[in-house]
């Protein structure tokens, strides 16, 4: 037994980007959607969580091969080898698209927070920013990659709320191996909003970014834009690496469908105000144990994702402007890589006063990011490809088959949406 949990601990210790990357796609937006996804149609959209799993780790490996390889982060390849308009456009929607991610996300913990310790909604909306943006500033990049990590396992309590409430597995199984497609508005926004929380463009420019961040920190390079030596072990162990965050993520998003079919859809609540609303449901059905959980969950991914989000913002924005980056940098070295990350929190945190939805902002925006992922996807399979990056480590021909089949499967979904849209008017 102690053997096996050695070997577990030995495992995860050997995991880095790839997991990280994987667990902050299920912050509070991600938790917020997958809600709304159970609510309104049950298992139907179940299928997503076991197709999305190659399409992602395929995308995701494609930027860590980038920035282990080239030592750029996704914008400073793109403003070296590419179009300047194309780095501002992308850069212009990921700082819009993140700003109102982070808000959202710092007002569902906050929320969450005070609904288990009570003490005013504001107290702790203070409390979470600070405490994020002093853990990026302040706490060493080593130790800070490790907290990132671990808070990823709080993810797991979702496990645990899907079996602590009643299932029919029988349609959980039909319905995650067979695809339920419908051509209705609804099921189309929901559908785009499912893939652009899971296959989400700050995914993209920050596993790209720490592949350099862990360059630096093994002494492999000095500073961003310098190249590492990279053997083909270390490229395998990064796929590895990023299959189990991807497959980790889609896990936990398969359980909140199944948690929220359970308590909500099943009970004809279809539409979601707060994730608390998904939190009280559990209570008749599983017990103040499950609530408890799944508001625990919420805050602590939420102390994981937060700042990827912001340090997603920050790496781009340095990038565009030759701003000094890093996460391994003291605030006195990257000053405005640090101020960034500081302006776009207070901001998200800002928009909580004025009355926002944070349930309707987070899905709207992870419909604005299903979309603003098709272009961003073609160009990440175009970098993976070129040698002037990427040197003789290509992609391999699998990865760019499953890369261009989930470029056409969201193009496809984003414009059936806007048809619909449109025809509705």
């Amino acid at each position: 037994m102690f053997k096996f949990i050695r070997l577990l601990r030995y495992k995860f210790s050997r995991l880095g980007p790839g997991f990280i990357t994987g667990a902050a796609d299920d912050d509070p937006s991600g938790i917020a959607t997958y809600s709304i996804v159970g609510a309104r149609f049950g298992y139907q959209l179940n299928f997503l969580s076991l197709f999305t799993i190659p399409m992602m780790t395929a995308i995701q490996e494609m930027c860590g091969r980038i920035g282990m390889v080239s030592g750029m982060g996704l914008s400073g390849v793109i403003k070296k080898y590419y179009s300047k308009k194309l780095l501002i456009s992308a850069t212009l929607l990921l700082l819009i698209a993140n700003t109102i991610n982070i808000g959202a996300d710092l007002g569902i913990m906050a929320a969450s927070i005070q609904m288990i310790l009570g003490l005013p909604f504001l107290f702790w909306l203070f409390f979470v920013t600070i405490f994020t943006v002093g853990m990026e500033i302040f706490v060493p990049y080593d130790k800070y990659s490790r907290y990132l990590k671990w808070m990823g396992l709080s993810l797991l309590v979702y496990g645990l709320t899907a079996f602590l409430t009643k299932q029919n597995w029988l349609e959980v199984g039909i319905y995650t191996l067979i695809p339920h497609i419908h051509f209705d508005l609804t099921y189309l926004m929901t559908l785009v909003g499912f893939m652009g929380t899971t296959i989400s463009p700050y995914l993209f420019f920050w596993q790209t970014s720490e592949e350099v961040e862990e360059a630096i920190k093994d002494g492999k390079i000095a500073e961003f834009d310098e190249s590492p030596k990279v053997i083909e072990a270390e490229i395998h162990h990064m796929q590895k690496d990023t299959f189990a965050g991807m497959f980790f993520s889609q896990l936990i998003a398969f359980f909140i469908i199944l948690t929220t079919t359970a308590t909500l859809h099943q009970n004809g609540i279809t539409d979601i105000e707060t994730p608390q609303q998904v939190a009280l449901a559990l209570q008749p059905l599983a017990g103040d144990f499950a609530y408890l959980l799944f508001m625990f969950g919420i805050i602590g991914i939420g102390l994981q994702s937060v700042p990827i989000l912001a340090g997603s913002v920050a790496y781009a924005i340095a990038e565009s402007f030759g701003f000094k980056e890093g996460l391994a940098k003291k605030l006195t070295e990257a000053k405005a890589f640090y101020a960034i990350i500081g302006l776009s929190t207070l901001v998200g945190a800002l928009m909580n006063l004025v009355g926002i939805n944070p349930i309707k902002a987070l899905f709207y925006t992870a419909i604005i990011n299903g979309i603003v992922a098709v272009p961003l996807i073609a160009v990440i399979i175009k970098l993976a490809d070129d040698e002037r990056i990427v040197g003789h480590f290509k992609t391999k021909p699998l990865y760019k088959k499953i890369a261009w089949v989930t470029f056409f499967f969201m193009g496809i979904s984003a414009l059936f949406m806007i048809f619909a849209i449109l025809r509705g008017l």
